[in-house]
């Protein structure tokens, strides 16, 4: 398992090489991440969870890194972890469904 403290640090210092290569598309990643903030719809928390689920079903370290550091700190149980991981779990064997039928459509052709 990863040492996940070390790899935030190596990942916050990669992308700042990246913002000072391009920072335009580091100001434009910081916008599309802060736009929910400003609705206030959802707390911290649920945005925290959803991010956490999300990363899982996209496959991305660095988000899970950041958004379970950051869903601790505002206030999410291990408990309400599991249970948001567990939404990702569904998910993905739901979108495998969804794609074996449309590999058994394609075997129609």
């Amino acid at each position: 398992m990863l040492d996940w403290n070390e790899y935030r640090k190596e990942l916050a210092g990669r992308l700042g090489e990246f913002a000072e290569l391009s920072p335009g598309t580091m100001e434009g990643y910081k916008a599309l991440s802060g736009a929910g903030k400003k609705t206030g719809h959802l707390d911290a928390k649920t945005r925290e969870l959803i991010a956490i689920a999300v990363g899982v079903t996209t496959r991305c370290d660095g988000c899970i890194a950041v958004h379970t550091k950051a869903a601790k700190a505002a206030g999410a149980s291990r408990e309400e972890i599991a249970e948001a991981l567990g939404v990702a779990v569904a998910l993905n064997a739901g979108a495998a469904m969804v794609y074996s039928a449309r590999a058994l459509d394609a075997l129609g052709e």
